[in-house]
């Protein structure tokens, strides 16, 4: 292995605390508390500085670091089993030291030349990102860091293939300190309820997260989306069922289940649902990787072969059905604000309840959601090599036709989609 600091003056890291609330998707809820400031101390590698970008070794001198300059640091990886058995890239640094000169809540820039540069959050746990999101996987005893990719194969994403030549060069800079250290203090406040009751305020629409897509664009009663209008495990599935019927949606796409899973859950063959065109993708939400971009289009081409109203959900109707969404009212000519909207709405209709209650989120809170979608698209379209950085000023409708040819789609197809969906 090989390890270098590389620095301009250098940076101080960090000594808050945060206390994650460790699921807010569709896994198991549970609560940890990091402090990076304790980890960092128990530290004792240390490194030179350097004034300019040349590569220094480890010292045993402490150093004294200002805020104003770059870190970084790059080292050799060779574990080949670990990438293409889970997708992970795992980095040969010991954790603790890495978390002398970066701190949970930093964006920094991973490096891998010849392949590709990302910019992610340094987090301690898998759910202080949302599912899609890449982040970098840093844990107090750990020999190792991991450039992953939640509920997706970061391998992949990069270019990596079984062919690469190892070891390969991965370099860690640091690209923003902080940057993410709000979305982290911002995930306390992202607990959810079962139980109708703790939504005084909600319409019952609104609880089962079903509602009309209306961006620019869009035609009337043609696109709806929704929480699981079938399976039992939140609560919502009757409301949705309903609320479906009552729209008249002929044509339903099932991102979370196969076939046979979604018929047995209890009530299924009684269900509105059961009588109408179904598609059964069952993808997790591993936006930028192959088994997703599969099941994306064979969805998109079920609706382009069936009739709507069409009606788009996965579990709660907010990760994969969040992204799903925001790519169609994209190519349907949604700006950037009306998609961002969109998404925190399902945020508002299932976060932020306290005491078994629901209390608004605050503004600065649906901020935060919101760039939540603007991340997984850029980071989405980038692995297709379609650029949407400047999210607010791209052509998002053009962006996204690109997008979708390169997933397979047809320009017919894509033709034919826009005009169902007018």
């Amino acid at each position: 292995m090989t390890f270098v600091l590389v620095m301009a003056l250098g940076l101080v890291a960090c000594s808050n605390s945060y206390s994650f609330f460790a699921d807010v998707s569709e896994e198991n809820s549970s609560s940890e508390t990091f402090s990076s400031s304790s980890i960092a101390a128990s530290s004792s590698s240390s490194w030179t500085l350097s004034s300019d970008d040349s590569r220094v070794t480890s010292s045993s001198s402490s150093s004294s670091l200002d805020s104003s300059g770059i870190v970084s640091v790059t080292v050799l990886v060779t574990d080949t089993f670990e990438v293409f058995a889970f997708g992970s890239l795992n980095i040969d640094i010991v954790a603790d030291s890495f978390l002398t000169k970066f701190d949970y809540g930093d964006v920094v820039s991973v490096m891998v030349p010849g392949y590709d540069t990302l910019d992610v959050p340094v987090v301690a746990s898998y759910g202080d990102v949302f599912p899609g999101e890449f982040f970098l996987y840093v844990t107090s005893g750990l020999n190792y860091l991991k450039l992953e990719a939640r509920y997706g194969q970061m391998a992949e994403v990069i270019g990596l293939g079984r062919g690469a030549e190892f070891p390969i060069e991965v370099t860690i800079r640091m690209k923003e300190k902080g940057g993410y250290a709000e979305h982290l203090g911002n995930l306390n406040s992202l607990a959810i309820s079962y139980s109708v009751e703790a939504y005084p305020e909600l319409s019952v629409a609104d609880f089962a997260n079903f509602r009309m897509v209306r961006t620019t664009g869009m035609g009337e009663g043609r696109l709806y989306r929704s929480s699981s209008p079938v399976d039992p495990s939140i609560g919502r599935n009757k409301y949705a069922d309903s609320l479906a019927a009552v729209a008249g949606v002929k044509t339903f796409v099932n991102l979370a289940n196969s076939e046979e899973y979604a018929e047995s859950y209890n009530g299924f063959a009684q269900s509105y649902y059961a009588t109408q065109n179904v598609v059964y993708l069952d993808v997790l939400p591993g936006f930028a990787n192959t088994p997703f971009k599969e099941g994306f289009v064979k969805g998109l081409r079920y609706m382009v072969e069936h009739d709507g109203p069409y009606l788009w959900h996965c579990t709660y109707g907010m990760d994969r059905t969040g992204y799903t969404i925001a790519v169609l009212e994209a190519l349907m000519g949604a700006t950037a604000e009306e998609i961002k909207a969109d998404y925190a709405a399902t945020h508002k209709n299932f976060y932020s309840v306290s005491g078994g209650r629901q209390v608004a989120l605050t503004a600065k809170q649906a901020e935060l959601i919101q760039a939540i979608i603007v991340r997984l698209m850029r980071n989405a379209y980038k692995v297709e090599g379609v650029d949407i950085s400047d999210f607010e000023n791209a052509d998002l409708a053009a962006a996204t036709e690109k997008y979708l040819l390169s997933l397979g789609l047809e320009q017919h197809e894509i033709d034919s989609l826009r005009a169902r969906l007018k």
